[in-house]
């Protein structure tokens, strides 16, 4: 989305130092990732942003949102009080551009994929605009926003929390007018302190969605179906087969020999076959929720089972590959907690040509006081579905001997030879970067 410095300045109650009239195409945050002609916004957290401007000017950044007053620049830069404030604020008015189809989509698992499914499926008959891997906070929302091509004309937006009122917040930008949650789990219960405060801030999605909207909610997580009390907007409930009274269903579940799911389909809005290209069980679920939210909109049904068909979901997330000794390598290490390391544990066991199971599992973050006992209670799921456990670095799985290791490089060691007939997940938390093993595992001759 196009602004120039003096619509970026009036939006965010800035100064316009240099010509107000120089157009900006977009936002960012990153040098390494920012697109010539966009501004650069010099945010001030763990490092401050006005470090890198040199960099970013060389990245070719049309225009400078500052907090520190700049000398000299060769482009113009707009002054404002906090650039983070002022980033919700232009997001504001990017929003304010935008046609009234914005799907906000939260829940403690499936929100990324759940949003590039349904990106998928709405681009069959709009122009949209989504979230970007997990943009999914106050910076990565506002720059969903004004990221946004001019002609969008639906957007998927992706919205995390990390304490209470931080979805509120969101909404407030981006004003939804329809929602998805997908679950509510146990995950980072050490920054909300129960599963009842992560589902009350959950639910600040739904509650934030006009009278005319709707929301899209999982019947098979009773946290999610109790959110339809908190909401004047209309109410479609998806289930995976097990409540017959949601609108949408989908039953019998199958996986081929790479682990994509097959699904029936049955809908209000007729029953269909569908064959998806992404890997594990649980994207069948995920998969409902972005054909129910999709089916809602106005997408015909055959275009629904046509996009879920080729859509693709952001990496590392159940990734399959083959070494090039023929074991099998899943790659699901973009973040763990505990009911997506079951759903990632019972995908390595359902691989038909597997003999032999194991997972290589990092920390699962910020479950607070209950951490010991979530990661044994994975621990025993995982033998329970014959899968061994090397760990790394995560000594909560209680674990012992050899197949408790210290670092990536040992976890390696310990894995050995591998050849047809094994398979090895990776999985844990951003902070474990699991993805690093993955790669030197498919990288070894």
């Amino acid at each position: 989305m196009r602004f120039t410095t003096s619509e970026l300045a009036d939006a965010s109650g800035g100064v316009v130092a240099g010509d107000g009239l120089v157009e900006v195409d977009g936002l960012g945050i990153d040098t390494r990732a920012l697109r010539r002609g966009a501004g650069f916004v010099a945010l001030v957290a763990e490092r401050d942003g006005h470090d890198f401007i040199p960099a970013a000017l060389e990245a070719g950044a049309a225009a400078l949102l500052v907090s520190h007053p700049i000398r000299v620049a060769p482009v113009p830069a707009v002054q404002v009080a906090d650039t983070a404030a002022a980033l919700l604020a232009i997001g504001r008015r990017a929003r304010a551009r935008l046609p009234d189809r914005v799907v906000g989509i939260t829940g403690s698992v499936g929100k990324t994929s759940t949003k590039d499914l349904l990106a998928a499926v709405l681009s069959t008959r709009w122009a949209v605009a989504a979230s970007d891997r997990s943009f999914n906070n106050e910076i990565g929302v506002p720059l969903t926003l004004v990221g946004a091509p001019e002609a969008t004309e639906a957007t998927v937006v992706e919205m995390g929390a990390r304490g209470s009122g931080h979805i509120a917040l969101l909404c407030d930008v981006a004003r939804p007018t329809a929602a998805i949650v997908t679950a509510v789990s146990d995950a980072h219960l050490e920054l909300f302190g129960s599963i009842g405060q992560v589902a009350r801030a959950k639910a600040e999605l739904v509650e934030a969605l006009p009278a005319d909207g709707v929301a899209i909610l999982n019947a098979d997580d009773h946290l999610v179906a109790a959110m339809a009390e908190r909401t004047e907007a209309d109410v479609l409930r998806y289930s995976l087969g097990g409540e017959l009274d949601a609108e949408v269903r989908g039953t019998d579940v199958r996986l081929d020999e790479q682990l994509r799911p097959s699904l029936q389909l049955h809908t209000p809005w007729g029953d269909a076959d569908v064959h998806l290209a992404v890997h594990g069980a649980h994207q069948a679920a995920n998969a409902v929720a972005a054909a129910t939210a999709g089916l809602a909109l106005g997408v015909d049904i055959d275009d629904v089972v046509e996009a879920l068909g080729r859509a693709k979901i952001s990496g590392l997330r159940m990734e399959v590959d083959r070494t090039s000794s023929g074991a099998i390598v899943v790659n699901d290490a973009y973040n763990a907690n505990p009911l997506s390391m079951r759903a990632a544990l019972d995908a390595l066991a359902a691989l038909p040509e597997a003999r032999r199971r194991t997972a290589v599992l990092g920390v699962m973050a910020e479950l607070g006081t209950d951490s010991d006992r979530l990661h044994r209670e994975v621990a025993g799921h995982a033998a329970a579905v014959g899968i061994r456990i090397v760990s790394v670095a995560a000594p909560g799985y209680g674990i012992e001997g050899a197949d408790a290791t210290a670092d990536i490089d040992a976890a390696i060691d310990r894995l050995g030879r591998l050849g047809g007939g094994d398979a090895v997940l990776v999985k844990g938390s951003r902070v474990a970067a699991l993805e690093r093993l993955a790669a030197v595992l498919l990288a070894d001759p």
